[in-house]
């Protein structure tokens, strides 16, 4: 169970002066509350073998150097710390695939953004115990970076470059789906540009 805060509950919070008018509790804003504490254990999970993984980008703006819009991936380090990886998880029985795929992405990596369509799927074999797993990936759309997530002390997360992820993420199938990704927003960036030629 974690923390959980409602409209209705934020605005019971603010207090009101007769003469002053609102005066606030809290000195800092509530926004885009996430729970604070990870979900753990194996009660909720749809499949024991189904996993999901989601590859979190952003497009950072290179204009000043003239070379226009950059794509950055996030990783996130394994709670070890020994090895770099796109965050993933199971799908749990309350969730829809999706729900599952951004709980994740603030769990683990204490970002949230707009989920897109999914990439495909693979099957693969887990290194930590040798069982094979199906594999749904999903690029996210990062639109916020959280101070504080719940895996924030046993992970580091790490903007990188296309070329830096697939060589720090080892598997071969995340770095497929890494190269779906671009290839995808390369299509979408040329269609764009097709567009506004036309207007």
């Amino acid at each position: 169970m974690g923390l959980f805060l409602s409209r209705n509950l934020v605005n019971f919070l603010v207090s009101f002066s007769a003469k002053k008018g609102p005066v606030e509790l809290f000195p800092v804003q509530i926004k885009d509350v996430v729970s604070l504490v990870s979900r753990t254990g194996r009660h909720l999970q749809r499949y024991e073998k189904d996993r999901r993984q989601v590859v979190g980008y952003r497009k950072t703006d290179q204009s000043s150097g003239g070379g226009g819009e950059e794509l950055e991936f996030l990783v996130v380090s394994s709670p070890k710390g020994q090895r770099m990886m796109f965050p993933k998880g199971g799908w749990e029985l309350d969730e829809t695939i999706e729900q599952a795929a951004l709980r994740e992405s603030a769990e683990e990596a204490g970002v949230t953004g707009t989920l897109e369509c999914k990439l495909g799927e693979w099957r693969y074999k887990s290194k930590s115990n040798g069982s094979f797993h199906d594999g749904h990936m999903f690029p996210l759309l990062v639109q916020k970076e959280l101070d504080f997530w719940p895996e924030k002390h046993v992970r580091q997360r790490r903007w990188v470059t296309a070329d830096e992820a697939k060589e720090l993420c080892q598997q071969l199938w995340m770095k497929e789906a890494l190269e779906l990704l671009i290839q995808r927003l390369r299509q979408q960036k040329n269609g764009q540009a097709v567009e506004r030629q036309r207007a």
